[in-house]
């Protein structure tokens, strides 16, 4: 299913995809209009759960899933806050994008932790505040690619509703480490970092 939508935060959808193939079942936190589901299912997870607290980018999803003539269970896309929806599930691959800033910081990636199942994977990739001098640094570097990327491919707008992240990239990893034992965290171009986790067995 090819969908050539891009923007900063879809450039990133390859660190979750690669898990794709592997999940029996995958949930996407604050879906917006599902284009990671989407993907997910296409890459081989044979259901997917979107949750997103926004009803009409839940609406977007559906439009789009039953564009593709996917319907549940294989796509599923639930209206709530992920702090207590979707209820009692949990997942192989738990995914969430520019949306951990939108959550208390270590409300949000226990709750993550808590979807993840035993040898599950965890993905996120977020945004954070300049707080360092090397935060500038890193984030004045991105500065000349974006432009020229930006320009040369176009830049999806998703619709949305965005805001400021609250905390800096230091509290991410910080928090992350104490919460995800194990976490892999990285900065990366585009002013994003991931963090990758896998659930302990045992």
């Amino acid at each position: 299913m090819a969908d050539d939508r891009w923007n900063h935060n879809t450039h990133y959808h390859r660190l979750a995809l690669r898990w794709a193939p592997t999940a029996r079942s995958a949930l996407d936190v604050g879906c917006g209009e599902g284009h990671l589901t989407r993907e997910l299912h296409a890459a081989g997870t044979p259901r997917v759960t979107g949750v997103d607290a926004d009803p009409a980018q839940v609406d977007r999803a559906r439009d789009e899933a039953r564009g593709l003539g996917v319907g549940e269970p294989a796509l599923r896309y639930v209206v709530g806050d992920v702090l207590d929806t979707p209820s009692g599930e949990q997942f192989d691959l738990v995914t969430c994008y520019a949306t951990l800033h939108h959550l208390d910081l270590e409300a949000g990636l226990r709750r993550l932790r808590e979807l993840t199942a035993t040898g599950g994977h965890l993905v996120v990739v977020g945004l954070a505040g300049v707080r360092t001098p090397s935060d500038v640094a890193l984030s004045a570097a991105a500065v000349p690619v974006a432009a020229v990327v930006d320009r040369t491919r176009g830049v999806w707008d998703h619709g949305a509703p965005m805001v400021d992240p609250a905390h800096g990239y230091g509290d991410v990893r910080r928090v992350a480490r104490d919460v995800l034992p194990g976490v892999r965290w990285r900065r990366h171009l585009y002013w994003r970092y991931s963090l990758v986790w896998t659930a302990p067995r045992g």
